[in-house]
């Protein structure tokens, strides 16, 4: 499947800024089952210092902001090819050995909730089959936590989200890797795009999580969508939780208060034979 993606984030400040830094994970990773065909981002009220591919093999972009800018506009665009492979990426391949992902983070960290219910799918499916117990956990989560915006953001931990049973793609995907990780097995964090079936344009991005299963490598789990990704999904970056995967971090001085507004929009584009 070949996507079209334009992915627009506009911040305005109050006052203009005396500085600012930011990175940007915004460029899809060439992948088991996807390709890029074209790539590029245009940038406005800031300019590129450096680019280089992290610890997770996520290509970072860092910029800092123009002195005295109030508008900055990060604009993305692209076309990337996709297969659908079951939610199957591969063979863990980076600078990082995949016991990393079996630590927990601040943002998987378990807790009494979460413990409970690794305990209880443990006890109703085993160990013996990695993939259906994964399987089984995904499904759970998908079943205590409703997909509710708005009672959330990006500090909020697993535990917190599970306790308050309502959440987002993050929340479902923070809970999902806690829990795998608490049984042994290895998970992160994976940011990217998905195309809806009933709309192109969306207020954001997507986020959804992967466990490494011998014979298998890293497979996909979409809990929000109770799936595993298909050729439906991009990949753009990935770690051991969202700091590690967030498409936009930073740090500013001056500027008063800010907004921001993000628009995206993904489609299917024809393949021109």
């Amino acid at each position: 499947m070949r996507l079209a993606i334009r992915h627009v984030t506009r911040y305005r400040f109050d006052h203009p800024l005396a500085h600012g830094l930011q990175r940007l994970r915004l460029t899809p990773k060439e992948t088991h089952g996807q390709s890029i065909s074209a790539w590029s981002m245009e940038l406005e009220g800031v300019r590129v210092e450096v680019e280089h591919d992290d610890h997770n093999n996520n290509h970072v972009t860092l910029i800092s902001v123009v002195p005295g800018a109030t508008d900055v506009v990060i604009t993305c665009t692209g076309v990337v090819d996709t297969a659908d492979r079951a939610g199957v990426v591969g063979p863990h391949t980076g600078r990082l050995p995949l016991w990393v992902f079996t630590c927990q983070s601040p943002l998987t960290r378990p807790g009494a909730r979460l413990k409970a219910l690794v305990s209880a799918v443990e006890r109703e499916h085993g160990r013996t089959d990695a993939l259906g117990l994964l399987h089984a956990l995904s499904d759970t989560v998908h079943a205590t936590v409703a997909y509710a915006p708005g009672h959330t953001d990006a500090a909020t931990a697993a535990e917190e989200a599970l306790g308050a049973g309502k959440g987002v793609c993050q929340d479902h995907a923070h809970i999902f890797i806690g829990a795998a990780r608490a049984l042994g097995i290895p998970a992160r964090y994976v940011s990217g795009y998905l195309m809806m079936n009933d709309r192109i344009d969306q207020e954001a991005g997507h986020a959804w999580a992967e466990a490494h299963v011998d014979g298998l490598g890293w497979v996909g789990f979409d809990v929000s969508n109770g799936i595993s990704p298909d050729a439906r999904y991009v990949r753009v970056a990935s770690g051991r939780d969202y700091a590690e995967a967030a498409p936009v971090t930073g740090i500013s001085f001056g500027g008063g208060q800010s907004t921001l507004a993000v628009s995206l929009a993904v489609e299917q584009q024809a393949v021109q034979q």
